[in-house]
């Protein structure tokens, strides 16, 4: 596996620096995760996967200020996370829409709040736009009950776009799709982030769907006091598409190191610190920091500790 030495970076200076984070729900159980910290740089796109229990969603919802954390917090611009705002657009499992709202409505409700001071006009304009570029021109006039569950989707996202936030959080926003919608709007979201250079934290249980979207790849052992256990960095060509990266060799090695993680290495990481008596937080560890696509992964392969890279700074 090859790894890479680089100059470690302050968080400080991230667009996202989360330190420390832990959630206990009971003082009486251990906490769901413990002493997580990462960072984003401003435009990349990162992709979480975990097995059930590990607290992804628990994770983007204190990124998007629905819950609070038992200890750490998170920094957005130098500014600490306090509660939600337009500067974080969520896109839920669920859609989430006002149904007796048109498509046009529910986008405008959600710029009305962003641009209170805007006409009518102006905002029915901006919401046009975005209607257009999850492809749903011609349908705004419908309801959410006249629309397929891939086109709700689609408002969903135009929606968060709509309010033009800072960083976009997805959770399984389509888990619920079939293969081929699924496939239409992971192409469609692609092609707007990479035109926008949208900042993108999206939780997934899909491998094929994270190497796709994403420039790197969180793994997060399973749950109790779950952690972020390597970072992957994706070294597929960023100008990727669905029907040809399988072509890439690199494509294989990425995927079976995903799989090879989820199936085997995150049970036996749990195993290692899951059951030992709650004595307080886990110690300092560094973040494994991995790229499985640029060997030959003939070997099993092995993450190397090593420092952190430029966007990722030593794990707490």
């Amino acid at each position: 596996m090859s790894t890479k030495s680089n100059a470690q970076t302050s968080g400080a200076t991230s667009f996202v620096s989360v330190e420390g984070l832990t959630k206990r729900y009971r003082d009486d159980l251990p906490p769901v995760f413990e002493n997580v910290s990462f960072t984003i740089e401003q435009g990349e796109f990162i992709c979480v996967i975990g097995h059930s229990g590990c607290g992804k969603s628990t994770i983007l919802n204190v990124l998007a200020g629905l819950e609070q954390p038992s200890e750490g917090h998170v920094i957005v611009r130098n500014r600490e996370i306090s509660g939600p705002g337009l500067d974080r657009g969520v896109v839920f499992q669920n859609h989430a829409l006002l149904p007796w709202m048109t498509v046009e409505g529910n986008i405008a409700f959600a710029v009305r709040s962003r641009y209170p001071d805007w006409t009518r006009e102006q905002i029915a304009v901006h919401g046009k736009r975005f209607i257009e570029m999850v492809g749903l021109k011609g349908a705004e006039k419908k309801k959410p009950s006249e629309l397929s569950g891939g086109m709700k989707q689609r408002v969903g996202i135009a929606r968060a776009f709509a309010i033009e936030p800072r960083m976009l959080l997805l959770d399984e926003p389509f888990g619920a799709l079939d293969a081929l919608t699924r496939g239409v709007i992971q192409d469609e979201l692609l092609k707007i982030c990479t035109a926008t250079q949208q900042t993108v934290f999206m939780i997934t249980h899909d491998v094929d769907e994270a190497i796709l979207l994403s420039n790197k790849i969180m793994l997060m052992s399973n749950g109790p006091r779950a952690r972020i256990a390597e970072i992957v960095v994706n070294t597929l060509p960023a100008n990727r598409q669905r029907e040809t990266m399988h072509h890439d060799p690199q494509f294989y090695r990425i995927r079976n190191y995903l799989v090879d993680f989820l199936v085997r290495r995150s049970r036996e990481l749990s195993a290692s610190h899951g059951d030992r008596p709650d004595t307080g937080r886990v110690p300092a560890a560094t973040t494994r920091l991995v790229y499985p696509g640029l060997d030959d992964g003939a070997a099993a392969p092995v993450a190397i500790a090593r420092p952190a890279g430029p966007n990722l700074k030593a794990i707490a």
